[in-house]
């Protein structure tokens, strides 16, 4: 067979392929019959009444039966490599991911049945065009699969600081809520209950947490703490244990929160000014290696150029 005919053979086994994914994802995006019929039956108990509606069989069951096993020794095995299970799990925490750190070293693994793939497929692609060998194509399959793990870390890393930062743009805007709300007259659990419900983001939910524990008997102060702990921002940080504070010592908790958002405001404009100075120095570099280059070659060609002409 020619390499036209096989081009054309691969080419249709994965176009049938990709179109079969698409429709098994369009299947699995489909929403089950109970979670649209339950809301519009009274009689039926609730979910968060104890009564749980289980469909007999998921649209995933059969493939997790299969391959879950497969991909939990797997990811037993990448983290007896890698290992810093304390820190994925203090990452996944700051991160807002609600996974255990099984969870997400079978998507490493995923990740790197991805990369292997498209290394496979190069891999392939290459041996058919007569180019390679078997060597190099499996020590390239082995990187393809490495690169997928370590880009799934480097994913998780990535949504720590995307977090982060929009706890950091919440953060005045929910302390002065609190602020108003104590000034108010309400108590700090009423306040903060208040800021809870009405807002929505990172913050919030990290809130909502130290609310529950609250709920559940924990002293507020030591939910503070926890949640100063687990924090990685150290205004966050600050902004806890200066509640706690308020409230063991009585210092006026309104000024206090007061104060924490001016001085998170402070720290976001001297982080803006920063930042348009970093900016600044790289706008230099195509006015530098682009614009003036061609100015001068405007302003001295035409002078080279008559110099050439005039000359016997």
């Amino acid at each position: 067979m020619s390499t036209t005919v096989w081009g054309a053979l691969l080419g249709g086994v994965a176009g049938a392929g990709l179109f079969l994914v698409g429709l098994r994802i369009a299947v699995l995006r489909r929403p089950q019959l109970s979670v649209r019929v339950l809301p519009y039956l009274r009689d039926v108990p609730r979910l968060d009444e104890g009564a749980v509606l289980r469909p007999i069989s998921a649209p995933t069951s059969a493939a997790a039966g299969i391959f879950g096993p497969l991909l939990r020794q797997a990811a037993d095995l990448v983290e007896r490599v890698l290992g810093g299970s304390a820190s994925v799990r203090r990452r996944l925490q700051r991160a807002g991911l609600d996974r255990t750190v099984q969870d997400f070293r079978i998507e490493q693994v995923v990740w790197g049945l991805v990369g292997f793939a498209a290394a496979a497929a190069v891999v392939l692609l290459r041996a058919l065009a007569g180019v390679g060998s078997v060597g190099s194509g499996v020590v390239f399959c082995l990187l393809g699969f490495v690169c997928g793990v370590f880009l799934r870390d480097n994913r998780l890393s990535t949504q720590v600081k995307d977090r982060e930062r929009q706890v950091l743009v919440e953060f005045p805007t929910v302390a002065e809520l609190l602020a108003l709300s104590v000034a108010a007259g309400e108590s700090p659990v009423s306040a903060l209950d208040r800021v809870v419900r009405r807002s929505n983001g990172a913050l919030s939910d990290d809130l909502a947490q130290v609310l529950a524990r609250i709920r559940t008997g924990e002293p507020v102060g030591t939910a503070f703490e926890s949640l100063a702990r687990s924090t990685g921002l150290p205004i966050v940080a600050r902004f806890a244990t200066g509640i706690t504070v308020a409230m063991e010592r009585g210092t006026p908790l309104a000024d206090v929160l007061h104060a924490q958002a001016a001085d998170v405001r402070e720290a976001g404009r001297r982080l803006l000014i920063e930042t348009a100075a970093r900016k600044e120095i790289a706008m230099m570099a195509p006015v530098v290696f682009f614009v003036l280059p061609v100015t001068i070659l405007f302003a001295f060609y035409p002078g080279v150029l008559g110099l050439r002409l005039t000359t016997p």
